[in-house]
């Protein structure tokens, strides 16, 4: 005679042999992720044109950061702009923070001016900063791939447009 636990484990085998039988939609290689062409060919592939802002800098709109303390979008116009080396960055000429006031520009944060592998703070803008595109994008007109229902929650209003990062770098590390 069968016990009750063979019966119970053949029982829930059929159900899940069953239930994976019952599936009946297929998808083909084109619909699969988000580019909708053959997985195995880039013949086909066309990157969505991107349109970046063409606005002077001193006259674009500030854009809020994604979240607290992340790299703010580039507003304006980077043409040109984008050849840095560590003697040549035309970002600073209007970012530093004794320049930034005077033309209307978002200054470089204090946490540029901070050596993190020595802790000291710097009386200029540390040597691993110099590429601002590492961090930094201009801002394009593209429309999402995927509908982002992110909403960020910042501490302070003036976190919006503004890093406080030094100030808070070591929070939960203690």
């Amino acid at each position: 005679m069968i016990n009750t636990k063979t019966l119970i484990m053949g029982s829930l085998l059929s159900i899940v042999v069953a239930t994976g039988c019952a599936v009946t939609q297929s998808y083909n290689e084109e619909e699969l992720g988000l580019r909708k062409v053959d997985l195995y060919s880039e013949k086909t592939v066309v990157g969505e044109p991107t349109s970046y802002s063409t606005v002077a800098a001193g006259e674009s709109k500030v854009i809020q950061r994604s979240y607290e303390n992340a790299p703010p979008l580039i507003p304006h116009d980077v043409e040109g702009m984008m050849d840095m080396t560590k003697e040549s960055n035309a970002c600073t000429s209007c970012h530093l923070p004794e320049m930034a006031e005077a033309v209307k520009a978002t200054p470089i944060p204090k946490s540029h001016f901070f050596d993190m592998r020595t802790q000291k703070v710097l009386t200029e803008m540390s040597s691993a900063r110099y590429n601002c595109s590492a961090c930094h994008v201009p801002q394009s007109a593209n429309e999402p791939l995927v509908k982002n229902e992110f909403k960020p929650d910042y501490r302070q209003e003036s976190e919006k447009s503004r890093s406080n990062l030094i100030d808070n770098l070591n929070e939960g590390v203690r």
